[in-house]
């Protein structure tokens, strides 16, 4: 346990849609504080006796002169600094009332997490960018079940709906399945959606996909995070959580929520239980198990990132 002065902090992302794709605001750190000239997330430090999402709402009410309106859990982190060890609660915030105005920061700036224009960024908030990247829904491969022309059909569409990480996941990798895969990181691809492969790290490479996704029990054998750009893992359990964490995988998926026909035996968790083992998560969590669209802001308000999905990802597509 760390020596130095421990400090919770509330971190808003408050995002918005611009013209090309959605922004999130940052603001530069004022002379006379720490790390003057730093940008950040706007927020501050929870008071004791003070929930983190009501140091948030009064936070940015005390910064920038707005109401929040919603804003759901999403990942905390911890970090050392020289003055004191902070755990940062980082909230999306989607919804305010009021006009951005800038009150204690030097600058502010609205950013996209592909396209960073400003630096340099607070050490604790660098990591936040690439979770900023990850899409908000998870569609899962089943060529096997519905056939892979079905399947393409299905990922084109889907793909045109919006941004989505996808991961193939066939029981069977063998020649067909293996071309199938090649065809879907193709049209993934092209339209700029990032794509795991469910199966051996030599086939992913050999594919080019861009990632990894790592069983629960492949990923508890595992000792150093696969080398790869993007790397995941299904998780059912805190320890699993933690050790996807420890590995420093960029987003776990942790299920069943509801009830599945994919693992008909599983026991749901449900949404309570669900939001109660990713409450303090470190990293971005998809909710998986019966879900499609329409449960999205609802495993968010649990504090999940997004759903995965495999039969729900494709309902619209077929």
């Amino acid at each position: 346990m760390s020596t130095r002065k421990q400090v919770a902090v509330a971190a808003a992302v408050i995002l918005r849609d611009g013209p090309q794709g959605r922004e999130f605001l940052l603001g530069q750190r004022a002379p006379g504080t720490f790390y003057p000239g730093y940008w950040e997330f706007p927020g501050g430090k929870v008071e004791p006796g003070e929930a983190p999402v009501d140091a948030l709402k009064r936070e940015l009410d005390e910064e920038l002169g707005i109401r929040v309106e919603r804003c759901t859990p999403w990942i905390t982190l911890s970090h050392e600094y020289e003055h004191a060890h902070v755990r940062l609660h980082f909230f999306r915030v989607e919804r305010w009332s009021g006009d951005v105005k800038d009150h204690v920061h030097s600058a502010l700036s609205w950013q996209r997490a592909d396209a960073l224009t400003v630096e340099p960024m607070l050490p604790a908030n660098g990591p936040v960018m690439k979770s900023l990247r990850l899409p908000e829904r998870m569609a899962i491969t089943h060529a096997f079940a519905i056939g892979a022309a079905a399947q393409l059909d299905a990922l084109h569409v889907a793909c045109r709906q919006g941004p989505l990480l996808l991961q193939i996941r066939e029981p069977a990798l063998d020649a067909a399945a293996i071309a199938f895969a090649r065809e879907a990181i193709r049209i993934a691809r092209a339209h700029g959606c990032p794509v795991v492969l469910n199966g051996e790290a030599a086939l992913a490479r050999e594919l080019g996909a861009d990632g990894l996704h790592l069983k629960a029990g492949r990923l508890m054998q595992t000792a150093n995070r696969p080398d790869f750009a993007w790397v995941g893992a299904s998780c059912h359990t805190l320890d699993e959580l933690e050790k996807a964490s420890r590995l420093g995988l960029d987003y776990a998926v942790v299920g069943p929520v509801l009830p599945t026909a994919t693992h008909p035996d599983a026991e749901a968790l449900g949404w309570e239980c669900f939001a109660g083992l990713i409450h303090g998560a470190a990293l971005p969590v998809f909710a998986i198990g019966g879900l499609d669209a329409d449960h999205l802001e609802r495993a968010q308000r649990c504090g999940a990132h997004g759903i995965a999905a495999i039969r729900g990802a494709w309902r619209q597509a077929l």
